[in-house]
């Protein structure tokens, strides 16, 4: 743990620079960026190795963390077209004119992330903070205290504390942050604490991105190809052993080939970690006693069919699948958030569609179908933050693609452009000339100035 500044310090002196102007230019932020990327390339074992430490990640799940390194590469290539002002249309009635929308820098920003992607869901929406001229605060979560730690010592011998620094702690640390003024805050985590953020933000008027959660349901059609189908859920839902906030919450799945799938998962578990995933190297563990006691109780709801093995001293629960839930089982109450898959029956997908629409709007809606029909009634009957069909999770992954919630799954979007676009504040401007002006907007109005102006409106 670094030795703390008081938090009213830091934002002091990042307030400080920030007047000086420098974060505005193009250079130095693209010099900035190229720092980052070069601090992770640099950096990437021991930010894997903490990774593996907090949460026992495989190898190959653990380098996810450093695809952030794709977000950074994006920046680099596109800042220069991004922060070009755009150049809009002029009515006639503002003849001789011309508009155009400058973004400009919001000042010093909070970034809070979360534990079950500790590195990347912090260094991509730093990303766009750095992209879009602004300092900036950043608030590992001290659940995954490697990653935390990595971050700190990553984050202090790459930039001046003025600019970007680092504030470890607990949530006491999170309070005091949330008691400062700044010019917005990223908060990537649960919708409870994203209450709490919002609340502490409305004292000063800042703007909030929330990146939260839900109960991300994963329809399943009869007309699929099964075993694509079983291979893209299970890795979905047991990646980082559930504990992803996209990852499909519950299976609501055609009654006629239920059965049939729930075989296909079984095999894939089985092919993906073996008969017995707790010796996998490739499975990995809950990320504390705390979490693994909220989710040991929702073993008890229906009828397990897949996995249900629990081990407290390696805080392990196998890859699970229930059966013979019900919409109002604890179960189905909240994000689950571990490897723990309900599954859920339809005759109709009329229905279906109604169940889902009663509950909160989720972060992701999964469609697995080849009916063009089917699709496009689930894109235009239900709301979500993202949808992908015929996969699980890869939607994130695409840069192209802004990524958010709505309703309770969040607010605000980022990716790509998208994450420059949050960090930024698009300044409108009216340039007028001053050789002509016309008089008809100028008293006394005459019916002829009043006809002509029901003429431009109408």
């Amino acid at each position: 743990m670094l030795t703390q500044v008081p938090v009213t310090d830091i934002i002091r002196k990042q307030r400080d620079f920030f007047a000086t102007g420098k974060t505005k230019d193009v250079k130095w932020r693209l010099e900035q960026l190229k720092r980052l990327k070069q601090a992770v390339v640099d950096d990437q074992e021991a930010i894997i190795k903490a990774v593996q430490a907090d949460l026992g990640r495989p190898e190959f799940e653990a380098y996810f963390e450093i695809a952030a390194i794709g977000e950074i590469n994006y920046a680099i290539k596109h800042l220069k077209s991004w922060v070009k002002p755009k150049k809009v249309g002029v009515g006639l009635e503002q003849f001789p004119a011309s508009a155009k929308i400058y973004p400009e820098p919001l000042g010093v920003v909070l970034i809070i992330s979360p534990w079950n992607y500790p590195f990347q869901l912090l260094i991509s929406p730093l990303v766009g903070a750095i992209a879009g001229g602004n300092c900036a605060v950043l608030k590992p979560s001290e659940i995954a205290a490697h990653t935390s730690s990595a971050i700190a010592n990553l984050i202090q011998k790459t930039f001046d504390p003025a600019y970007i620094a680092v504030v470890e702690g607990d949530a006491d640390t999170s309070k005091a942050l949330l008691a400062e003024k700044f010019d917005h805050i990223f908060f990537t985590g649960g919708t409870a604490i994203g209450k709490i953020v919002m609340e502490a933000a409305a004292k000063h008027l800042t703007p909030v991105t929330l990146e939260l959660g839900g109960k991300n349901p994963c329809i399943v059609d009869a007309d699929v190809n099964l075993n694509y189908t079983a291979k893209r859920i299970t890795w979905g839902k047991y990646l980082n052993a559930g504990q992803t906030c996209i990852a499909p919450d519950y299976l609501l799945v055609d009654r006629r080939i239920k059965s049939d799938l729930l075989t296909e998962v079984q095999k894939c578990v089985a092919d993906f970690y073996g008969q017995e995933p707790e010796k996998s190297p490739d499975y990995a563990r809950i990320i504390s006693h705390r979490h693994f006691d909220r989710l040991v109780p929702l073993l008890k709801d229906g009828k397990i069919v897949i996995g249900g093995q629990t081990r407290p001293e390696d805080k392990y629960i196998a890859p699970t699948v229930i059966d013979g839930v019900s919409w109002d089982s604890p179960v189905m109450e909240e994000e689950i958030f571990g490897p723990i898959l309900p599954v859920l029956e339809y005759q109709d997908l009329n229905d279906a569609i109604a169940q889902i629409n009663a509950r909160p709007k989720p972060l992701a809606l999964y469609l697995f179908s080849h009916n063009k029909q089917k699709q496009q009634q689930i894109l235009q009957q239900t709301s979500s933050g993202g949808v992908c069909i015929n996969d699980t999770v890869m939607q994130f992954q695409n840069t192209e693609l802004p990524f958010g919630g709505v309703g309770n799954s969040g607010m605000g979007r980022y990716h790509g452009k998208a994450s420059f676009d949050t960090f930024s504040n698009f300044k409108s401007v009216l340039n007028k000339k001053l050789w002509f002006d016309a008089n008809l907007r100028y008293p006394p109005y005459s019916n002829f100035k009043l006809s002509l102006l029901k003429g431009i409106i109408g």
